[in-house]
């Protein structure tokens, strides 16, 4: 979609919703119910405070009431592949359990990791998707995953992290233009001695390979498939790891993206449609896989890049609905996130198994004062069977 088509399209979609509300609030209710995020969800507060910002990196901390940084363990609750595409009945199931899993386990930050907001009116749809968050009163950021554009630099995709990130706990960024797709950034959570508890890496993982890139790194027309983790995005990340090293000495740090790196597919070998057994290259922590990994069919390197910087501990993806497990790979955490949602594929749609089964949920990151992670997972059905 052209620049100025999209412009004219996003402001007509804003009028429109701004009249709707209008209308709604002269009606009492009974004309425009609000599109989408209306269901209800638990201020949650926090006492995370933002110390510093640069162009690609938010600096925060947990701190006192008189605003000192407390040592204290950190907790990150992450959520992927919601697929908010209007069907109401779904989105407010998915909400309605993302805001109980965070009031339960009153999180620090809550990191989305793509294929979230996907409506007709997803510019001004994620303006909705961030006053629901900010009613949680949590620091949160979204990361672009292959559904919200089809282009990396689609002008649509601007206005959406446009949109979120000017919400008072949105930490998300455009991050460096000169890099591939937009949302490439830093979360730095610091300790009361100035150094970093841990670094976050957020990153985009574009959509699909374009004729562009088979032309720029030499890779045959032949090769489709999804994306792939770009040169200059791998350069920025060893650049601002080592620039961290340098300013605050030794660094541990995750990685958050959308689609996974080509190594997850090292962790389970096919059997069968839908079967998959450990291939005994890595060690499994907990969960399953049920279909092939989605990643890009090009490997261009960013796994390499992780183990030649050493800092990296743990790398989060989403995009396949019904894998969810952690395996540690040569030293590395490789974690599926579990999906959300649940207006597209899952266990039931694809095996048949029923919803006591699916994965649908969170992933739960815990980090002890000295920067040290654990993994865990939160169901969904825990909270459906409440209601039964």
């Amino acid at each position: 979609m052209k620049p100025i088509t999209t412009f004219v399209r996003h402001n007509g979609i804003k009028a429109l919703l701004s009249f709707e509300r209008s209308m709604q609030k002269i009606s009492k209710g009974r004309y425009f119910r609000k599109r989408i995020f209306n269901c209800y969800c638990e201020n949650v507060g926090t006492d995370v405070r933002i110390i510093k910002e640069t162009d690609t990196a938010t600096f925060i901390a947990k701190c006192d009431e008189n605003g000192n940084i407390v040592d204290k363990p950190f907790k990150i609750l992450v959520a992927t592949d919601i697929h908010l595409g209007g069907k109401m009945r779904f989105m407010m199931k998915s909400l309605g359990l993302l805001a109980r899993h965070i009031a339960d386990e009153k999180p620090d930050l809550v990191l989305f990791t793509g294929d979230v907001v996907q409506t007709e009116y997803q510019q001004i749809d994620s303006v909705q998707f961030a006053q629901y968050m900010e009613k949680l009163g949590v620091y949160w950021a979204y990361i672009f995953g292959n559904h919200e554009a089809r282009e990396e630099k689609e002008y649509h995709k601007y206005f959406m992290m446009e949109n979120m990130r000017r919400f008072p706990h949105c930490l998300s960024k455009h991050g460096d233009p000169s890099l591939f797709g937009y949302g490439n950034f830093m979360i730095n959570i610091m300790n009361s001695e100035k150094s970093i508890q841990q670094s976050i890496v957020c990153l985009d993982s574009g959509r699909n390979i374009t004729s562009k890139y088979r032309e720029e790194y030499g890779l045959p027309d032949s090769l489709k498939g999804y994306d792939f983790l770009k040169k200059n995005q791998i350069d920025w990340y060893k650049k601002e790891i080592t620039a961290l090293r340098k300013e605050y000495g030794e660094v541990k740090s995750m990685m958050f993206m959308h689609i996974p790196l080509p190594e997850y597919a090292e962790v389970m070998d096919k059997v069968d449609d839908f079967k998959y057994v450990p291939s005994g290259k890595a060690e499994i922590l907990y969960g399953q896989q049920f279909e092939s990994v989605g990643s890009s069919p090009y490997n261009s390197g960013m796994f390499d890049a992780i183990l030649e910087l050493g800092s990296t501990q743990a790398v989060f993806a989403g995009h396949d609905h019904i894998n969810d497990f952690c395996a540690r790979y040569k030293g590395v955490y490789l974690i599926y996130v579990q999906c959300s949602g649940y207006e597209e594929y899952n266990l039931g749609s694809k095996l048949d198994v029923p919803e006591d089964d699916w994965p649908q949920g969170v992933t739960v990151v815990d980090i002890d004062r000295n920067g040290e992670a654990s993994y865990r997972q939160r169901f969904n059905i825990m909270y459906i069977k409440e209601n039964l």
